[in-house]
């Protein structure tokens, strides 16, 4: 299970960076809203991961990933 939360954060994490082109510098709100909630979202799977991943392993695939 927490390899599958790991690699949802992951994705996540792809869809923030890609969403931070079109925030055009967080001045486009829907854009905007939808990249910090994938932020968020990310970080906080992460978190979920970790609880019962080592964190060197956990944060290595979530960047690998991303």
């Amino acid at each position: 299970m927490a390899w599958t939360v790991l690699v949802l954060a992951g994705i996540l994490e792809i869809g923030w960076a890609i969403g931070l082109k079109y925030t055009d510098g967080f001045t486009r709100t829907w854009p905007t809203l939808w990249t910090v909630a994938a932020m968020i979202g990310s970080v906080w799977l992460l978190e979920i991961a970790m609880k019962s991943l080592p964190v060197g392993t956990a944060y290595s695939v979530w960047v690998g990933i991303g």
